[in-house]
């Protein structure tokens, strides 16, 4: 493994990995991002940069077109400032104080432990190094930085379009060097809610945990059919009640709801005299679990644990485990759930349209939460989807309900930006670009839904395995495609 800093000496160009080490250093977590934003807005002053920095934290920086391109239509370089903050399997990183441990491993970038924050830490990198750049050539340059956009592009929802005048706009938060994305899927969350009755019971307790499962961006990835743990945890109580006397204490699993969850667990009050009969059954389970999964999950693994059950003890050596009637209610609202990919495109080959996604499931005392991130490029369906969950809650006597809407990208069929970025891309690579949609959303159906006349393309250099703590960043790819970017500018 080597080190960031000799990286940085050794092939850094125009700073571009110096910035993102530099903003390594800042949390900024999605709900969090007072530092971050204060750290773009210092950046603008020791500039000398106009800026604008709003009541959502985003940040807005301006430079002047370079000579002889003030006439020129206005470009906007588009990002986040916020990530998806994943510690790995036994890691303790506090993500509100501490900075990420940048890594080098061959041609990539990780973080020791945690996720890297390559999305979309990368469009900002590429922003600053632009605005720092006196040699560059381009139009009247906007570097928009948005907040919040991993839990619902809050940011973007509340940016302010009267602050931008430029008319074409790269977005910067994609992870596939040589593609450009011209549309999205929108979105939703859908949190549903059930109310527990618990009962004093007597048992011992057995505790164990699914986990190392591939995980993954519950919109990039979900094409990938990739296990969720939550429903594989609730597949295992499903199997072991046909064998075994239990009662739930606990299960909770997922950190992120759009991304798919690499673990679960659970805590079970069995009958004192079944204990090892039931340790044997779990164990039987999963056996059969990873013989059935091992071509798509190979890291996965189980182990029992001795979790700390005060929280569930009642007098007298007694537990609240949950009633046989909630918790019918409970594994019926797993079982039934909708998970995955829900329908493909019938106009794109191999588009995802819709899907939905358990991303985390958390219990108290007196409630189970389901936390959902809903999925499509067809509005109607979306909507169609957030319909089902609801139905289905409501069903079993539960709650739920819908926020953080976001519309699709669609596709422009007259894009003047797209026919540059397509002429310039082929002079630089010396081949045609792969123009996609993708089923992740972006914040570019926002942005154009605040000004139609926005011309957009997103694009982004190679990314492996965001939201998870095997992010990687490909270090040959970034500073290619910043040199890319420097070319599309000197040619808009």
């Amino acid at each position: 493994m080597g080190d960031i800093e000799e990286l940085i000496k050794t092939v850094d160009y125009k700073d571009v990995l110096f910035y993102f080490a530099e903003i390594s250093r800042v949390p900024r977590g999605s709900g969090h991002n007072g530092k971050i934003s204060t750290y773009l807005v210092e950046f603008a002053k020791s500039h000398g940069l106009r800026y604008v920095k709003d009541a959502f934290e985003n940040v807005i920086i301006y430079k002047p077109a370079s000579p002889g391109y003030e006439g020129h239509t206005g470009v906007v370089l588009q990002g986040h400032m916020d990530m998806v903050c994943v510690a790995g399997e036994g890691v303790s990183h506090d993500f509100l104080n501490e900075p990420l441990s940048l890594f080098v491993d061959g041609d990539f970038i990780g973080a020791r432990g945690t996720t890297l924050g390559g999305d979309d830490g990368i469009a900002v990198a590429y922003g600053l190094a632009l605005l720092a750049d006196g040699t560059a050539k381009h139009p009247a340059l906007e570097v928009v930085i948005t907040t919040d956009e991993e839990t619902g592009m809050y940011g973007a929802k509340g940016l302010d379009a009267s602050l931008i005048s430029g008319r074409y706009m790269i977005n910067a938060d994609s992870e596939d060097e040589g593609v450009a994305l011209v549309s999205c899927a929108g979105g939703l969350r859908a949190t549903g809610k059930l109310m527990l009755v618990r009962e004093e019971a007597l048992g011992k307790v057995l505790s164990f945990r699914i986990f190392g499962l591939l995980g993954g961006h519950s919109g990039a990835e979900i094409h990938k059919y990739r296990t969720n743990a939550i429903y594989l945890m609730a597949r295992l109580l499903f199997d072991l009640k046909k064998e075994q006397e239990f009662m739930l204490l606990n299960m909770e699993g997922g950190e992120k709801d759009n991304a798919i969850p690499a673990s679960a667990q659970v805590s079970l009050l069995i009958p004192p005299d079944k204990e090892e009969e039931a340790v044997q059954a779990v164990s039987r389970l999963f056996e059969v679990y990873r013989r059935e999964l091992c071509g798509g999950e190979p890291g996965m693994e189980f182990i029992f644990f001795k979790e700390d059950t005060g929280k569930w003890m009642r007098g007298d050596g007694k537990y609240a485990a949950l009633c046989p009637e909630t918790f019918g209610k409970f594994l019926f609202l797993l079982m039934q759930a909708p998970d995955g990919v829900q329908k493909m495109s019938h106009e794109i080959e191999g588009l995802v349209e819709s899907s939905l996604n358990l991303g985390i499931l958390s219990m108290s005392d007196k409630e189970a939460v389901f936390h959902f991130s809903v999925r499509s490029c067809v509005g109607s369906y979306k909507y169609f989807l957030r319909d089902k969950l609801c139905d289905l809650f409501c069903f079993a006597g539960a709650h739920c309900e819908a926020d953080s809407d976001y519309p699709a990208w669609e596709y422009r069929k007259d894009s003047v930006l797209r026919e540059k970025f397509t002429e310039v891309f082929s002079q630089f690579y010396g081949r045609k670009p792969q123009i996609k949609a993708i089923h992740a959303g972006l914040e570019c159906g926002l942005i154009c839904e605040k000004i139609p006349d926005m011309d957009i393309v997103s694009i982004g250099p190679d990314m492996r395995d965001i939201h998870t703590p095997k992010e990687r960043l490909c270090v040959s790819s970034a500073l290619r495609v910043y040199r890319f970017l420097e070319q599309l500018f000197a040619a808009l």
